[in-house]
């Protein structure tokens, strides 16, 4: 199954991962996460465990509903991307009809808000941006830092879509070419840059300074150039791409730091970035 977007939705402040299916356009939710809210659970453990035993009583009752659930790979919590029993909204729906909870019918409605959302996005992008811009701006992110980080956002699609005809997996190898470019214009791992940013699931371009995203930006947009370029055939081919791309902004970072003194790469992360 196809799934190139790959999001974080929100459901009373509380993160459910989701993955959305282009060729079906339907929206795959995360059981273990849907089960953990209307359960009121604190510890994910016991919510998988919940699912575990609710699988295990559906399955005896003949139902279908567990057959129809798929195993995707998404971002756990230890910030790697592990295989998850995922449900479209229909199954989620009946999945909720077996769990006892008040939660139950305003989580309805939110699954068909969230899906609404998302085919209005699609015929017209434009609605997709300009959500992206009222809630960065509900954050308290100041207007500057705004249109960078919506222009760094362009950028990498630019550059997935590259990596995309090159014949470059999404997941796993996209992770990989990242920190490829990461590790050639700050220095460091992608790992250690959200270290030092005092990160863990957070969104690491959501915590950059200006000038962390403009050269983000820059290293981005030179592998995509180079790649369009050189026409990488091999795995091997596209990492020497993106370092070469990303050493063109660590270039420019080193030039920046010996005219200023001051370092680019900074813990400051969006605690430090409002309304700046």
């Amino acid at each position: 199954m196809e799934t190139k977007n790959t999001k974080v939705a929100l459901f009373e402040g509380k993160q459910i991962r989701r993955l959305w299916d282009d060729s079906r356009e339907l929206w795959y939710f995360s059981v273990v996460d849907v089960i953990q809210i209307l359960t009121e659970q604190l510890d994910f453990q016991l919510a998988r465990n919940y699912w575990k035993v609710l699988k295990n009583r559906l399955r005896g009752e003949g139902s279908q509903t567990v057959t129809k659930c798929n195993q995707l790979k998404m971002i756990a919590q230890d910030g790697k991307s592990r295989l998850t029993d995922a449900a479209d909204t229909e199954t989620i729906l009946r999945i909720i009809q077996s769990i006892p909870s008040p939660k139950a019918e305003p989580f309805k409605l939110w699954l068909a808000q969230v899906g609404y959302e998302r085919l209005e996005e699609i015929a017209d992008p434009e609605l997709s941006i300009n959500r992206a811009l009222r809630i960065y701006a509900q954050k308290g992110y100041g207007s500057e830092w705004i249109n960078q980080r919506l222009k760094s956002i362009e950028v990498r699609k630019d550059l997935t879509n590259e990596w995309e005809k090159r014949g470059i997996k999404e997941g796993f190898q996209f992770a990989i070419l990242t920190d490829e470019i990461t590790k050639a214009w700050t220095g460091i791992k992608t790992k250690n840059y959200k270290k030092l940013k005092g990160l863990t699931k957070e969104n690491l371009r959501d915590n950059m300074t200006n000038l962390e995203l403009v050269l983000n930006m820059l290293a981005e947009t030179a592998t995509t150039e180079i790649s369009k370029t050189k026409n990488p055939e091999t795995f091997q081919e596209n990492k020497e791409v993106a370092r070469t791309g990303g050493k063109i902004a660590g270039d420019a970072r080193k030039s920046i730091e010996n005219k200023t003194g001051k370092k680019v790469i900074t813990p400051n992360n969006d605690k430090n970035l409002l309304n700046i």
